[in-house]
Order: C-alpha cells, then structure tokens, then sequence
C-alpha cells in the first residue's frame, strides 16, 4: 500500500507507471482516489496515471487541526507531484480537487501540461448554503458521517443515478464508503465551506484547460463551469448528460471520452 509522507502528512496514493506526462487525479470532498477508477484503466496504457487521497480522507493520514484549508491541500498537492516526480503532469480536479488544481494553475503553472475541471467552482461556498452545510459537518464531526450519509448522496449524485436501478449496488458501495468515514472528516469539511474564492487568479491562468460540468450538479451547477470557462482564456466546456456531482462515477464512459479528447487536443 504505496504511501508518500510529506507536509507532516501520510498520503496513500496509486501511480501505474507508464509512460509521461503522468496524469495526477484529485478527489472530491468525502470520496476517494478510487472515483477515478474507471478513468484510470481506460487511460493507464496511455499515460502514467496518479490518483491520491487528501490529508484527512480515504487512506492518507490526518495531521490534526482545526480545518485542512484549501491553500494547505494546493501545497500538498505541489509536494505530492515533486515527491513522485510527476512534473509537469495532466491535473484532473474534481469538486475539492478542482479548487486545488485552479490554484496550482494560477500559482504553480511550472508544475503542469494541463488542467481538467470536473464538477467544481472558483467561487466561495453560496451564503445560502453554509448553515446546512455546517450542520451537516457538526453532526458528522459528533457522531459519524454515517448519521448524514442519507443527506448528502443527493448532492454528491444526480437523480438519474440516484433513481437508476441499475445502479443499486453502486450506490450502496459508495453510501458504505461515505458512512465510513472518520468524525475527523470535519476538518475537510470545514476546508471546504470556508475557502476563498480564486475568481480573481483564474484570469491568469495560461495553461490548457478543460471544465467539466454535469447537467444535474447541484452542489456547482452549470453556471459555475460557465464562468470558470469565461475566465480561464481558451478553456475548453463539456456538459455530462445525466450527471451530477460525481460525473466520474455516474457516466464514467462520458467523462473518460471528453478527457482522452481534450488531450488528444494537446501537443505531444
């Protein structure tokens, strides 16, 4: 079980080797590296594909803290890319990883050959948001996330995944991950709700650039891609049909199909 320790944090990570420029995979708030799963077998003859877990969630260490903000998880995500010497690489952000990877773009653009943002936004979280977003963070910090796992499948899911049943076992694997996380997870939480927004960064941003946005996002609909996309100059918009917030899991052949075009698009 591959580990890399850096910034006072163990991180588990997943590299396939093969052949550069490596392509580093970025999760979202309460997941995993493995929504990138399907992503990664379909890619991984072609590149060598990087999918770790932030400080705090899935299988990397959590250091402790009040809140893993996301200017700390934009200098993980540097020290994890020089540590397995990945650079420059693909980044692919989804929701939280997003937020990362429009920083490292902005700050950091020495580090990557392009950018992909899925399901994500350059803004601060809604004021309207936040009080539930809040709760939902106390009573998972109290008890577990298991006792808001059934609140929160809606948002980080579409409702034709959610009301497929086809797809019944694998949203039951991902409400048994989900529930399985640590009370710890407030400190991502909080991160999460309390970050800043980087609208006024993304202008600069110069490198290649690909935002993604599922037609039944909730947590950042449509909008929110469409003004990344008007920001960064010569982004590139793609819109998932039938998706949400977890457009990796949900239409994993559609996503993996607009990656593998965008950096078909790329010089080599």
């Amino acid at each position: 079980m591959p580990h890399l320790t850096v910034n006072g944090v163990s991180f588990y990570y997943e590299d396939t080797g093969g052949p550069d420029p490596a392509i580093v995979f970025s999760h979202g708030l309460l997941m995993s590296s493995r929504m990138f799963a399907a992503q990664i077998a379909a890619l991984r003859d072609r590149f060598r594909c990087i999918a770790y877990d932030h400080r705090g969630q899935g299988q990397s260490s959590d250091p402790g803290g009040r809140s893993h903000d996301m200017d700390t998880c934009f200098r993980d995500a540097v020290a994890v890319i020089d540590g397995l010497d990945a650079r420059p690489c693909h980044f692919v952000g989804l929701s939280m990883g997003g937020f990362v990877g429009m920083r490292l773009a902005a700050r950091r653009p020495d580090l990557l050959y392009s950018l992909s943002l899925l399901e994500t936004s350059a803004e601060p979280e809604p004021a309207e948001n936040v009080p539930k977003y809040n709760m939902l963070g106390r009573v998972a910090g109290w008890f577990g996330t298991r006792w808001v796992v059934y609140r929160v499948m809606p948002i980080l899911f579409g409702r034709s995944f959610m009301n497929d049943p086809a797809m019944a076992e694998e949203r039951a694997s991902w409400r048994r991950e989900i529930a399985s996380r640590p009370r710890s997870i407030v400190r991502a939480v909080r991160g999460v709700i309390e970050r800043a927004g980087v609208m006024d960064e993304i202008t600069s941003i110069r490198v290649p650039t690909l935002v993604v946005v599922g037609e039944e996002d909730v947590a950042t609909p449509p909008p929110k891609a469409r003004r990344i996309h008007e920001h960064i100059p010569g982004s590139r918009l793609a819109r998932i049909p039938a998706a949400g917030h977890s457009s990796t899991i949900e239409q994993p052949a559609a996503v993996t199909q607009v990656l593998s075009d965008f950096f078909a698009t790329l010089p080599q």
